[in-house]
């Protein structure tokens, strides 16, 4: 049995897909956030196979393999290699392995960056390859238990009906906690900050210069906090480069970096038109709630105070809240949050051109106490509609968000069933 930090192997969705994906294709790569839990689920399906490991985030590994990268990948069995985006030479001598022998489960790679992303990249696999998003843990993961809501709630729509024994301070610290193995097993509420931190930290300085030079480094940052802040929001990438101090070509180029390496994710609009889905402005969203808490000096006490509000990272919206000192040096100051704007079909400062609705109530920012405070509560769900089409960055096919001005009334409807059901729990 596979150690991991929460002493016990927590069985994954994606481990069917894998195996299934094993059966009937050359080259499967499981790809996702660093720290997600790749490695641990690759060494339990390796069990069942005599497989050739190979780790290139050991120097001596990732030398030869740069060297020889033919030699290296030349086995006669199945072949796991951990971390391939850090020799993406390897996969032209891969290519040509496979189209050699066309034998399913070859090879077994994993990434921590979106690896046809790269622009070092000399070849691809195309239908040669089969990639798996794994993320980090969803809530029926960590409990051992299934993920069914979100197929409930489409199949009974405003007629479910639900009980729980987890109440709003529960909600909180789920949502603090968020999804990463290692996060999950801290128990310490300091001690889980000191590792968002460092994998912010880690993030930046390592595989984010990897990938694309980075020369903003301390305006990056705080494009990163103003993200969290945003998840679950519109994603206007020149108005996030304008408060962030950065040109818009160059925000948008973070962007994509920040996506390549798992940290946001894209939701693109839905609407019945197919062209309008095509061009309307996609909503951002932060994939690990723990990490965007961090980044809004958020904790669980704090959310469940008179004044607290649930918001778009399936958590908080932070109200009071300041940025962590070690963030980037500084004692925790007012957190450079944007005016949202009014309500009804007019822009407020800040509010995007098109976006037409916003909140019913001033947003406001008292920059004498750091805090961000709003007179009233958003028009509909902060987390947007939900809709089976597409799905939330949770690694479970149960969960899904979808944010739109468009979308069927039964949408409307439980997305305010859910916001209604939070509010109750208090």
């Amino acid at each position: 049995m596979a150690h991991t930090p929460l002493g016990r192997v927590v069985v994954r969705h994606a481990e069917t897909l894998v195996k299934e994906a094993l059966t009937d294709t050359r080259v499967v790569l499981i790809n996702g956030a660093r720290q997600s839990g790749k490695s641990t689920l690759v060494k339990q399906l390796v069990n069942e196979h005599a497989a050739e490991w190979r780790d290139l985030d050991v120097a001596y590994i990732l030398q030869g393999a740069r060297a020889d990268p033919d030699g290296f990948v030349d086995v006669p069995g199945m072949m796991v290699i951990d971390e391939i985006q850090r020799a993406p030479e390897l996969l032209l001598a891969i290519k040509a392995q496979v189209d050699a022998d066309q034998r399913p489960g070859r090879f077994l790679l994993t990434g921590s960056s979106r690896v046809l992303a790269l622009r070092t990249l000399p070849d691809t696999l195309v239908g040669r390859m089969e990639t798996i998003e794994l993320w980090p843990f969803s809530q029926g993961e960590i409990d051992g238990a299934p993920d069914g809501f979100i197929d409930a709630v489409f199949d009974q729509g405003p007629d479910l009906r639900h009980t729980a024994d987890v109440s709003r301070a529960d909600y909180a610290e789920r949502v603090v906690r968020g999804g990463f193995p290692e996060a999950v097993a801290r128990v310490n509420d300091r001690r889980r900050r000191r590792f968002f931190s460092s994998y912010v930290d880690h993030l930046i300085a390592r595989d984010m210069t990897a990938l694309l030079e980075i020369e903003r480094v301390a305006e990056l940052r705080v494009l990163i906090r103003l993200l969290a802040a945003r998840s679950g929001q519109l994603l206007v990438s020149q108005s996030l480069g304008g408060e962030a101090g950065l040109p818009a070509t160059t925000a948008s180029r973070y962007l994509n970096l920040l996506e390549e390496v798992f940290l946001i994710k894209r939701i693109p609009a839905w609407s019945r038109n197919l062209s309008n889905r095509a061009i309307r402005t996609a909503k951002v969203a932060f994939v690990d709630s723990g990490i965007a808490a961090y980044l809004l000096g958020a904790d669980a006490r704090g959310l469940v105070r008179p004044g607290g509000q649930f918001g778009p990272y399936g958590g908080v919206r932070a109200h009071g809240a300041r940025p962590p000192a070690d963030l980037d040096g500084r004692a925790g100051g007012p957190l450079p949050l944007p005016d949202q704007g009014q309500g009804g079909s007019g822009r407020g400062p800040g509010k995007p051109p098109g976006s037409g609705r916003g909140y019913r109530g001033q947003g406001r920012i008292d920059r004498t106490a750091g805090r961000f405070s709003r007179t009233a509560a958003p028009r509909r769900p902060p987390w947007g509609r939900l809709h089976r089409r597409d799905r939330a960055p949770h690694g479970n096919a149960d969960a899904a968000v979808r944010g739109s001005d468009e979308g069927d009334a039964g949408e409307r409807v439980v997305g305010d069933w859910l916001n209604a059901y939070i509010r109750d729990l208090s």
